[in-house]
């Protein structure tokens, strides 16, 4: 929070729930004949249906602009599908926020969606900036009204607002920090995008102890507990402590480009000898940090852990048998392969892993116990213990012992399994190394945190998924991707069905030397379509 500064967030469940009442208080006295014009035959108007028409939009848009111009926000509300959701967010633009002397300017309409730009000024204690940017809304019918109503996002008041953010002008919350790279190199979110969340984050939790002041800025406050301001305008600077993450610019710059080629897309490389975080890079709409935070099944990646759980409690080797056949059942439930993959039924643990073969896997559902996976995750790789402190919020992956048809699921990364890009890049780099070392982004010593811990893998173990994820890398469904990157590589392809998606989640995790990566797109394809050439250009620049 703010100094000095008070905020009222209303959640966006109960903004619904406050306009559903609103619009049925409308209809109630519609029925009435309160506010309805009245027909011939004594009953009300019938409800406009349709697009609203250009006469329409260009009033209702005129009209919530005036409002807003003026920092009338229940007006401006009114003019919107979501009145209560929108009355709090335009009542800190003006409020909290301090923003004054609003001018907006309408650009070429097309449809119902009407692009514009904004230009106001922000004042606090004295200090003004002018604020300018670009927008747009789309109009759209009434559902209950029938009126030409303002679609409500509250991307339409800023294109950086989420659900439940308000503005809020003031002294900031945290200093100013300046984060640097393992090498010096400053890095910014101008010149690295993804960053622009984190580098929020890791200000919110060392801007303090960097030896930093605050200055006096506008700042979008989000809804949840815990999660740091972003900031829109600066009015005065305080003086930047500075804060050295363990990221590589390079890296990161490789990450970044990458990532742009794939909507929804996200990866992280780190360094298995250490576990350090070379680089994050999202590319979404939401701004969400999916490569630290997502919770998504991990496809055939997760067959790296599932391998270890059975060579480690004994049920097969590398150079064991693991038949492909074309199908396999596990209580009622029937599990396939890719149309393209030919049964092996003589097939070894290599080749089936090589080859991404589900059945070969499922197979084993008979032999493992249901907490088998998840002891296995949980004991050599240290996941889903909750206890991973990266420097920033991150999600520690989740193998639950999940009975039922979801044991053979879980084997081949879908079922209950869920996963981030982070998590698949320490898989890959406890995989290579035999030891988990918890991924970190910025050094321990800088606030004492404790760290994850995990027995890791033997060194049998180790060796054998090094050997399958080379041979996967060189022969086998990843050859095409990491081809050229030279001998010391491992990889492991990926995709994971979701319901209500024309196309899986794409999934690559692979490592090149001291650099492991792992990468994810959201309705990517098959793991080479899209998450294998967002980790092979991170590895490559990496070497």
């Amino acid at each position: 929070m703010r100094k000095g500064v008070k905020v009222t967030v209303i959640g966006g469940v109960f903004a619904v729930m406050v306009s559903g009442a609103g619009y049925g208080a409308y209809n109630l006295v519609s029925a009435l004949g309160g506010s309805s014009s009245v027909g011939g035959s004594g009953g009300p108007a019938p409800v406009k249906t349709g697009p609203p028409s250009a006469s329409e939009v260009k009033d209702t848009t005129a009209k919530f602009f005036a409002a807003w111009e003026k920092g009338q926000a229940v007006t401006a509300a009114s003019y919107t599908n979501n009145d209560a959701a929108a009355d709090p967010v335009l009542e800190s633009f003006s409020g909290a926020g301090h923003i004054t002397g609003v001018k907006i300017t309408p650009g070429t309409t097309t449809g119902a969606t009407v692009p514009f730009s904004v230009k106001a000024t922000v004042s606090y204690d004295g200090k003004s900036k002018p604020l300018a940017y670009s927008s747009r809304l789309t109009v759209v019918r009434g559902k209950t009204t029938g009126r030409a109503l303002v679609d409500w996002q509250p991307s339409v008041v800023h294109p950086e607002l989420q659900t439940g953010d308000t503005f809020v002008t003031g002294e900031s919350a945290s200093p100013a920090i300046e984060a640097v790279d393992r090498n010096g190199t400053v890095l910014t979110k101008e010149k690295y995008p993804s960053l622009g969340p984190i580098l929020d984050e890791l200000r919110s939790k060392y801007g303090d102890q960097a030896g930093g002041s605050p200055g006096v800025e506008l700042a979008i406050k989000h809804q949840a507990e815990g999660s740091a301001d972003t900031t829109l305008l600066t009015l005065e600077k305080g003086k930047a402590g500075k804060v050295r993450t363990t990221l590589s610019a390079s890296a990161q710059a490789a990450a970044e480009k990458a990532v742009t080629k794939y909507s929804e897309s996200s990866v992280v490389a780190l360094q298995p000898s250490t576990g350090q975080v070379l680089a994050i890079a999202n590319h979404r709409d939401d701004g969400f940090n999916a490569a630290f935070l997502g919770q998504l099944a991990p496809g055939s990646t997760m067959k790296i852990i599932s391998a270890a759980t059975l060579i480690d409690n004994g049920l097969t080797t590398m150079n064991g048998p693991a038949p492909c056949p074309p199908t396999a059942v596990w209580q009622e439930q029937t599990f396939k392969n890719l149309t393209d993959l030919k049964p092996n039924e003589n097939a070894t643990l290599a080749d089936s892993f090589a080859r991404s073969c589900n059945t070969a896997f499922v197979k084993f559902a008979d032999s493992v116990k249901v907490d088998s996976l998840t002891r296995e995750a949980q004991d050599r790789f240290g996941l889903g213990r909750d206890n991973w402190k990266t420097g920033i919020p991150s999600f520690d992956g989740s193998v639950p012992a999940s009975g039922g048809p979801d044991t053979a699921a879980n084997l081949i990364g879908q079922g209950q399994v869920q996963m981030s890009p982070l998590n698949m890049a320490s898989v890959t780099a406890t995989a290579k190394t035999g030891t988990f070392r918890q991924p970190v982004l910025v050094a321990q010593s800088l606030d004492d945190r404790q760290l994850a811990t995990a027995k890791g893998l033997s060194a049998s173990t180790s060796a054998q998924l090094r050997a399958m994820m080379y041979r996967t890398a060189t022969s086998g469904t990843a050859a095409g991707i990491m081809a050229g990157l030279g001998p010391n590589i491992g990889a492991k392809t990926g995709s994971a069905e979701v319901d209500g998606q024309s196309k899986s989640n794409s999934w690559f995790t692979g490592y090149r030397g001291d650099v492991a990566a792992a990468a994810m797109t959201q309705d990517g394809g098959h793991g080479i379509d899209a998450a294998g050439p967002i980790v092979r250009a991170v590895l490559a620049a990496s070497g």
